[in-house]
């Protein structure tokens, strides 16, 4: 866990600034912070597919970085961000206070595929923060509360969804998505599953007339956009 008295390093990024505590993040995280790397796919995608007035759902929000470019590009009470580790709840309120999109919502729970009400799982944290997540075995535990995709989509209304969950959108594609969806952009995970799931998000995605977008994907971030209509 990060030093609650050592001082936060500040680090500034498409015209956002991050406060990151000293020891939160691996040194691989620090480094790309500092060159302006950190993120560069995800903020790629988010200027590229939220657009005025689209409402956004970001899966894993991280130190709050993307969820605020998102609430830039249309406005922060239409962003919810989900967060399953504890230690980054603060950095995200504090990220989004200092860049003016306090109005985000920020829900601290792991999304899973259906979830009962009240439901809870062990979640492993990682050094570094990043590659924390369910399952893994050993390590810091803690217990988070989880909420269902489905229950998301149907509440959110998402037009944009972005996910970065290590592994755990496998389980959201079982069924088609009850949401107006133009945009979706996810970090995809085939060391934690085969061949045969990656078809399933990509069949699945084809079903809800979503194309394979060049745009915003890039090795193992994988992007879809609606096939829009002539004239749309």
């Amino acid at each position: 866990m990060p030093d609650p008295q050592a001082a936060d390093a500040v680090y500034r990024l498409n015209g956002l600034d991050l406060a990151v505590p000293v020891g939160l993040a691996s040194d691989g995280i620090v480094a790309k912070l500092a060159d302006g790397t950190y993120e560069a796919d995800e903020a790629r995608a988010v200027d590229r597919c939220v657009r005025p007035g689209f409402r956004v759902l970001e899966l894993g929000a991280g130190l709050g970085y993307v969820g605020a470019l998102a609430a830039r590009q249309t406005e922060p009470a239409n962003v919810l961000s989900l967060e399953a580790n504890p230690d980054l709840l603060p950095v995200i309120a504090a990220n989004h206070a200092r860049n003016g999109v306090s109005e985000i919502s920020t829900i601290h729970a792991a999304v899973v595929g259906h979830a009962a009400d009240g439901a809870t799982a062990r979640f492993h944290i990682a050094d570094g923060f990043t590659g924390s997540r369910l399952g893994a075995k050993g390590g810091r535990q803690v217990e988070v509360p989880l909420v269902g995709f489905h229950d998301l989509l149907r509440a959110h209304r998402p037009h944009v969804v972005l996910m970065d969950v290590e592994g755990a959108e496998a389980e959201y594609f079982d069924r088609p998505w009850t949401c107006p969806l133009r945009f979706c952009v996810m970090e995809i995970h085939p060391k934690r599953y085969g061949a045969d799931v990656i078809k399933k998000i990509v069949d699945r995605m084809s079903a809800m007339d979503m194309t394979y977008d060049p745009v915003t994907s890039r090795g193992k971030v994988l992007g879809f956009r609606r096939v829009w209509s002539e004239g749309a």
